[in-house]
């Protein structure tokens, strides 16, 4: 039967059997009961942690986040870069146009100087 006394926020008391004592005590070196039972805990904790192979409800929150921001960044980026080349191309197109309308009155005004 175990059983645990609350003294305060951070100090509990926890009973256990009297083998279990007697394996921390051979076990504990130089280290108090307590600092080896918190050590025992918090190798097994660091273990369990980087053994597992899944995200947390948490980072896979924060991954989905992290690439809605990414789409959002690259779709400001293609429609800004794409109203930058269209503003750049539009004075080459109506240049063009103008060239080319020169061209045809110039040809067709020498046509008719011609005949």
């Amino acid at each position: 039967m175990k059983r645990t006394l609350i003294l305060d926020d951070s100090e509990v008391i926890m009973v256990v059997r009297k083998d279990v004592v007697e394996q921390i005590d051979e076990n504990r070196g130089e280290m108090t009961r307590t600092e080896f039972v918190n050590l025992l805990i918090q190798s097994q904790l660091k273990e369990f942690y980087e053994k597992r192979d899944y995200a947390t409800r948490e980072e896979f929150d924060q991954f989905t986040e992290s690439m809605k921001k990414t789409l959002h960044d690259f779709l400001e980026f293609f429609l800004t870069y794409s109203m930058m080349i269209e503003k750049q191309q539009q004075p080459q197109v109506s240049q063009k146009l103008h060239q080319q309308a020169r061209k045809s009155l110039d040809n067709s005004s020498d046509g008719a100087e011609n005949s």
